[in-house]
């Protein structure tokens, strides 16, 4: 068995585990990776100040994002497809999200649908939307989002044209994958994986198939969906949908402060700061690095949480420290979700929940609401000096 001591354990796991496809849509970035590479990179160039000689007893890492108490700053990113990772993955991940005290996002482009999660949770989760063409599609899921009780919609403002994934493009990504002789010699190696698969009805994107017209066919359904996308999205569509959704709404994709001031003018409840995981806009800065920017034009007129890059718990703890009241994980949930279903997400939530937790005592404080930029070191120029 395993010991799983940090998030590269599970990933070996999930390598293994998930089919070539499905892991590399969600291992790679867009064209060169620079992005989804410097995601990462850019916050092991942050480092703490560590206090020794302070009471380390009693500790908590519990806070509020948009109004709600969790156990940590940290919610389960929106992944589409997250079903074709493990066999009822939305489901399984929720589960894991909402036994731990953290917020789940179930994706527009799921497979188990907005009515699946629901069923099987007990307590409110959140809701990503991606704002397509079919105005009669868009007006349903966000009533069927309300049915559902969701506590939040997260509008994602960067994805109204497609980034050009190298990898998927050559692997013909799509849900169910293709018979193509390729893709079966990969699945023939992943029993595990089929195993589950064959024993879910779930394998298709149940929040579009049937609930849009002229979609019975889904393998033609990643068409479909890429010649969806809204490219006419724009604040006063944003307007629009606030006024229709009528609950808590964060806008995910901010990347520059006047766009952060212009959520702050249409509403929003909160923002996301994220390059989409580096899989839109290829050399785009990364997200830690455009969060102070960001934070120094609106941090104290909205809710500001980041995304992107992180994969540990001092991850998080840096991206808190620099003013982010919450963060999202998205490859860090998943390797735990490919490797080993429900019980690998919740394994990844403890090894997160652990690391920061740890982090925080060594740099001298017991209650996260307590900790601010004062236990970084931050490069110089680190967000500034670009001309």
């Amino acid at each position: 068995m395993t010991v799983i001591t940090c998030i590269d354990d599970l990933h070996r796991l999930y390598k293994r585990r998930v089919p070539k496809m499905f892991y590399e849509y969600a291992e790679t970035g867009s064209w060169t990776q620079q992005t989804f590479r410097e995601n990462t990179s850019d916050f092991q160039q942050i480092h703490f100040r560590q206090r020794v000689a302070v009471d380390m007893s009693n500790r908590t890492t519990a806070t509020k994002m948009i109004g709600q108490d969790y156990a940590m700053p940290v919610a389960l990113a929106p992944v589409g497809m997250l079903g074709m990772q493990h066999a009822d993955g939305e489901i399984k991940a929720a589960k894991a999200a909402e036994a731990f005290g953290v917020p789940f996002t179930l994706s527009t482009m799921s497979i188990c649908s907005i009515e699946d999660v629901a069923e099987h949770t007990t307590k409110p989760f959140w809701f990503q939307l991606y704002v397509m063409r079919d105005e009669k599609f868009l007006k349903a899921i966000i009533e069927r989002a309300k049915a559902a009780r969701c506590s939040a919609l997260v509008l994602t403002l960067d994805l109204q044209i497609l980034g050009q994934r190298h990898r998927d493009l050559k692997n013909g990504l799509s849900a169910p994958p293709k018979p193509t002789l390729a893709n079966m010699l990969n699945l023939a190696t992943k029993v595990r994986w089929g195993l589950g698969m064959l024993g879910t009805k779930r394998r298709e994107f149940r929040n579009i198939v049937g609930h849009v017209e002229g979609v019975v066919d889904p393998s033609r359904l990643m068409e479909w969906t890429a010649q969806q996308f809204d490219p006419r999205l724009d604040w006063e569509a944003v307007k629009k949908i606030k006024k229709m959704w009528g609950g808590p709404l964060i806008l995910k994709g901010i990347m520059e402060a006047e766009d952060a001031r212009q959520a702050v003018k249409v509403g929003a409840d909160a923002i996301i700061v994220s390059n989409h995981g580096g899989r839109q806009l290829d050399g785009a800065p990364s997200s830690i690095r455009a969060l102070p920017a960001i934070m120094d034009a609106v941090g104290d007129k909205i809710e500001v949480h980041l995304d992107s890059g992180i994969r540990t718990g001092q991850d998080i703890l840096k991206a808190y420290a620099m003013g982010a009241k919450g963060t999202m994980i998205g490859r860090a949930y998943i390797y735990g979700l490919g490797a080993n279903g429900e019980a690998g997400v919740t394994s990844a939530l403890q090894v997160l929940h652990k690391e920061l937790d740890l982090s925080m005592a060594f740099c001298g404080h017991r209650d996260l609401n307590d900790v601010s930029k004062d236990i970084l070191l931050v490069p110089k120029g680190f967000a500034d000096g670009w001309e």
